[in-house]
């Protein structure tokens, strides 16, 4: 008489895209559970793959292999996991997902570690997904203090700046310089609502988006709150800071769009505190560009 040979799914998940490309990332964890499932005679019908963190049970793919195990309660799958902190990173999360595999009518089970429902293997688990959340916990403190580290010294460490690329400096790690030609159409937009050439901020918007190179969101269109990051931060006038790492402004590393003279008028502008010439005097603030910039001529 043929053995029936029991069925299982793979659950991948890593928590950034980034890790797809290293050795933790999709494709070994895929390997290493296949391995485990041909050594204990199991069938794979599926592998689910989550490339980012998201919110538990609202993982894309982990909606999609809860909906699978439902539809094929009857064959009571199990669910291979390459390690316990590829479920969750935290002990109450954990807890959570392994509740709703249950539910599901599957089975959990891993290479790493030997899922059991007596108090010994309980307690086991519970102590692995507890040091997983620790080393979430660590990790984070210690990106937090690196990040924090190099602010203090004058650099940028978060997302690149629209009109700004990173480039790698010998002895100073990565360091912002100028994006061409956004640098210059950035440039131009915040000099411009300096001086009143564009006097509501509507119409800085209109300006970049004018420009095919200018990045949009997903639907297509430039965001109101791109701009108002843009008139904002002072990463653009040659300044760092992080408040909300108790950082004040410093001086930066990198080559501010405009001078700091500039961002200030920009923020007295916003605060409304700033008067507005005239647009017939406009070329006064621009004299060598007039009513063609640099930006719009190079366009053209």
């Amino acid at each position: 008489m043929d053995t029936i040979k029991k069925c299982a799914v793979i659950y991948c998940r890593v928590s950034s895209t980034a890790q797809t490309k290293r050795g933790d990332g999709l494709s070994s964890q895929k390997t290493r559970c296949t391995e485990y499932a041909n050594a204990r005679g199991y069938t794979v019908l599926e592998t689910f793959s989550d490339d980012a963190s998201g919110g538990l049970i609202d993982r894309p793919a982990m909606k999609a292999m809860l909906a699978f195990l439902k539809k094929h309660r009857r064959a009571e799958p199990v669910v291979l996991i390459d390690d316990i902190s590829r479920l969750a990173r935290g002990v109450k999360a954990h807890i959570e997902l392994r509740a709703a595999i249950k539910l599901a009518g599957g089975t959990l089970e891993s290479p790493s570690v030997e899922f059991g429902d007596d108090a010994d293997s309980e307690l086991q688990e519970y102590i692995l997904a507890t040091v997983a959340q620790h080393q979430r916990r660590k990790n984070a403190e210690q990106t937090k203090n690196r990040m924090r580290a190099r602010v203090l010294n004058g650099y940028w460490p978060f997302a690149c700046p629209v009109g700004y690329r990173y480039q790698k400096v010998s002895g100073r790690g990565n360091m912002l310089v100028r994006d061409e030609p956004l640098a210059s159409i950035v440039q131009e937009g915040l000099e411009g609502y300096a001086s009143g050439r564009f006097q509501l901020q509507a119409e800085v918007m209109r300006f970049f988006d004018s420009f095919p190179e200018f990045p949009r969101d997903s639907n297509g269109q430039v965001r109101n709150q791109r701009i108002t990051d843009i008139l904002t931060r002072p990463v653009y006038a040659g300044y760092v800071s992080a408040p909300h790492w108790d950082v004040p402004l410093l001086k930066g590393q990198h080559e501010g769009l405009i001078s700091y003279e500039t961002f200030l008028k920009i923020q007295e502008r916003l605060n409304g505190n700033a008067r507005v010439p005239n647009r017939k005097n406009l070329n006064e603030d621009f004299p060598l560009r007039g009513p063609w910039s640099a930006a719009t001529a190079a366009r053209r």
